[in-house]
């Protein structure tokens, strides 16, 4: 029996032992760890003005585009040298002319015509005249003489003969100018469709020219964009900001000043956006003869436009707004504050912060991986 219980016995005392020599050890002595702190790159914030900026894009249009259409038949007798796609010409001049034959005879009909219609009036008058003085011998007051007696219808139908063949002399005169084909404005040949020795009839497609004294652009705004834009100006009917418009011209970056005078006034239906339209005043250099390249018609420009001025407004870069719009601040003990901020606007470059920051409040911008409130920080430099 002793020589089984004995080992037992031993084992239990010995863990009894461990046991006792486990809990009455003394605790070790503790050292405190240094609190690290992360090297972060900080700026500075101050209120400032900023004027905001709007970038948008188009095609160069012209202002007008018209069809040219013979309103007469005839041989084109002569064009014009501007008659030519890329032609300028001026308000009035000749562009092509008509044989006008046909209708300077016309003219001279409708003119007889006039000549004998105005003879049967003076006749009619003179014979009217003569049948009121025959009335008058009777004794009878005037008022009683029978109409054809003093051949009043008569002398009404000679003045409508005259008056028929007044029109007939003015309708031939304006076929007759019609033949002469003039410009009605200053533009340029886009079509030509019509040449020298062609019979063009009534109806007939001669060419295509457009204005050039100012073209338009067409561009495109969110509403976002218009947020930033002041336009009470052009719904009041007057002119909106300056812009500035933007474009490639023989690998040269070339700028051409605009205005924004109107809005559309409607929403595209196929991608939501509204159009404002800016105006380019003698995009092809005629009046002003600078030495900048001609913005031609069709070029495709980038536009910036001036939009509203903000002060008193912090300029954050854009890398430095954590997620939930959270700006992470340095406190005087050179600890991490996070600090929820409302932002105004943003650009490629910078939000611009209303609510939420302080004058004189240093902020992180540079990357400190996750940002935790209380957070030890070291700033290495200021941007």
């Amino acid at each position: 029996m002793k020589k089984i219980v004995l080992p037992f016995a031993i084992i239990a005392v010995a863990i009894v032992l461990s046991a006792a020599m486990f809990m009455l050890k003394p605790a070790p002595d503790k050292l405190e760890s240094p609190e690290t702190a992360v090297a972060v790159k900080t700026v500075v914030l101050e209120k400032t003005a900023t004027q905001l900026f709007v970038k948008s894009q188009g095609t160069v249009l012209p202002r007008t585009r018209t069809a040219l259409i013979s309103e007469v038949s005839g041989a084109v007798l002569n064009v014009s040298s501007q008659f030519v796609v890329g032609g300028v010409f001026k308000a009035g001049d000749v562009l092509l002319q008509l044989d006008p034959t046909d209708y300077q005879v016309a003219l001279q009909r409708a003119e007889a015509r006039l000549i004998s219609m105005n003879a049967q009036l003076s006749f009619e008058q003179a014979r009217s005249a003569q049948a009121k003085k025959e009335w008058a011998m009777t004794g009878r007051p005037a008022t009683e003489a029978p109409l054809l007696a003093l051949r009043k219808p008569y002398l009404a139908e000679a003045k409508a003969n005259v008056l028929q063949a007044e029109a007939e002399v003015k309708q031939a005169q304006q076929k007759l100018d019609k033949t002469t084909i003039r410009a009605p404005y200053a533009g340029m040949i886009s079509e030509k469709s019509a040449d020298i020795g062609q019979f063009v009839a009534l109806g007939s497609r001669l060419g295509e020219i457009f204005a050039i004294d100012y073209a338009e652009v067409r561009l495109p705004m969110t509403k976002r964009d218009l947020t930033k834009l002041d336009i009470a100006a052009m719904a009041k009917g007057q002119t909106g900001p300056e812009l500035i418009l933007r474009a490639s011209v023989g690998g040269n970056e070339v700028e051409w000043r605009a205005l924004l005078v109107r809005s559309e006034g409607v929403v595209d239906q196929r991608n939501r956006a509204q159009y404002l339209v800016a105006q380019v005043n003698d995009p092809y250099n005629i009046q002003q003869r600078s030495d900048k390249p001609a913005l031609l018609m069709g070029t495709f420009v980038r536009a910036s436009i001036a939009g509203k001025k903000l002060d008193k407004i912090f300029a954050v870069p854009r890398y430095a707004l954590l997620e939930g719009d959270n700006v992470a601040a340095v406190d005087s003990d050179n600890r991490l504050r996070l600090k929820k901020v409302e932002k105004v606007f943003g650009d490629d470059q910078f939000y611009y912060i209303s609510n939420g920051l302080e004058e004189g409040v240093e902020i992180i911008v540079s990357a400190v991986g996750i940002a935790i409130d209380g957070m030890r920080v070291k700033p290495v430099g200021n941007q």
